[in-house]
């Protein structure tokens, strides 16, 4: 199975119907350096799902960058997806993997229970997500996630850990001191007057904490 580094800003895109502002407010992100993207509509039905999930993945192709589907094993298949995210109430990482193939990206929302991805891990799971940290604008049935869970689980993971939930240019720093491998951000990158330079403000703190362990 190949290994994939998952680092820096992972994208989430928003709820917006507009399929051409979705893909020019996603290239903005991609411009400044974002390497991956999960296409996250929750109000979109199966034929604009389609099609909006088809625009990104050929966008995320010309940028070099890596697509994932959240919860959609399906659609992740007929746009040809590079991995999908998964939940709670979604399929097992064990079936996901069987249905998508071995070089397909796994994703898997463990909340704040070290359990769960210990558990993911084992089953195949190329990363796993934590949170949420911080009061969430996307998501309001969110469990509240202690930063010292990212460290904790450093301990017993050898897979990327993403941060996710409320996360702001303002408090974003703690989680990646903390140890976390990429930061989930939707609100506070795609409600900013300027995506790309949010997002590269964003990468910046993975260099600069980079910097700081090298020094």
């Amino acid at each position: 199975m190949i290994r994939h580094d998952i680092k820096g800003l992972y994208a989430i895109t928003p709820d917006i119907a507009d399929t051409y502002q979705l893909c020019e407010m996603t290239q903005q992100a991609l411009r400044a350096g974002v390497r991956y993207v999960q296409y996250r509509n929750k109000l979109a039905d199966d034929r604009l799902r389609l099609t909006q999930a088809e625009a990104l993945t050929a966008l995320c192709r010309d940028y070099g960058a890596r697509m994932i589907i959240n919860d959609h094993c399906d659609l992740a298949i007929m746009v040809n997806a590079d991995g999908v995210h998964l939940g709670k109430d979604d399929m097992m990482v064990s079936e996901a993997r069987d249905y998508l193939g071995k070089n397909k990206i796994i994703g898997v929302s463990c909340y704040n229970q070290l359990k769960l991805a210990i558990g993911a891990e084992k089953q195949g799971a190329d990363y796993v997500a934590f949170g949420a940290f911080f009061p969430s604008l996307t998501k309001t049935d969110t469990v509240k996630a202690s930063t010292r869970l990212l460290s904790e689980a450093k301990n017993y993971l050898n897979i990327p850990i993403v941060a996710i939930g409320g996360i702001t240019l303002e408090n974003a720093a703690k989680l990646v001191n903390y140890g976390c491998d990429a930061l989930a951000v939707c609100h506070a990158l795609f409600n900013t007057q300027c995506i790309r330079s949010t997002a590269a403000s964003f990468n910046q703190l993975f260099t600069d904490i980079e910097t700081i362990s090298s020094s």
